[in-house]
């Protein structure tokens, strides 16, 4: 079974990644810069802390999350790595990040970058909300069902 690898320092949805964890009977990694509370510090689940440099977190699932594995993320450079590694990857608002859409995903977040740093844009993404929520434990069970009839 696939181990859910968590970009855990800004991840908004911990708690929910745990209870479908859970039911489902899969391991689950947190990655994060420092120590935090996890949502069940069980035999399943587990933190590791790296070091302070802000890409070690994102260097480490990269270098762990194999295919099928799951990853849960709202970094586009990260989501690509893990895509080419053959990861399934979902950002927190249930976006799936694909084989067809990342390349796609990369130059848009780029361009926003860009036109953000010359200030021809300013602000960031909307709240994250309920429907974000409900979108993203929607697109996990289905990730994780995939995985289990070899989709």
């Amino acid at each position: 079974m696939p181990i859910i690898y968590i970009d855990a320092d800004a991840c908004p949805v911990k708690a929910e990644v745990s209870r479908v964890a859970a039911r489902y009977m899969l391991n689950v990694i947190y990655v994060s810069n420092s120590w935090m509370r996890i949502p069940d510090e069980g035999e399943r689940e587990k933190l590791v802390v790296v070091g302070d440099n802000p890409d070690e977190a994102d260097d480490y699932i990269a270098e762990h999350a194999v295919e099928n594995d799951i990853v849960v993320t709202a970094d586009i450079p990260l989501a690509d790595r893990c895509v080419k590694a053959g990861a399934r990857v979902i950002a927190p608002n249930g976006r799936l990040f694909t084989d067809e859409n990342i390349g796609e995903v990369l130059a848009s977040r780029n361009l926003m970058s860009e036109l953000r740093e010359t200030g021809l844009m300013t602000g960031g993404p909307p709240p994250f909300g309920k429907k974000d929520r409900s979108q993203f434990l929607q697109s996990l069970d289905t990730v994780i069902q995939g995985i289990k009839r070899g989709m």
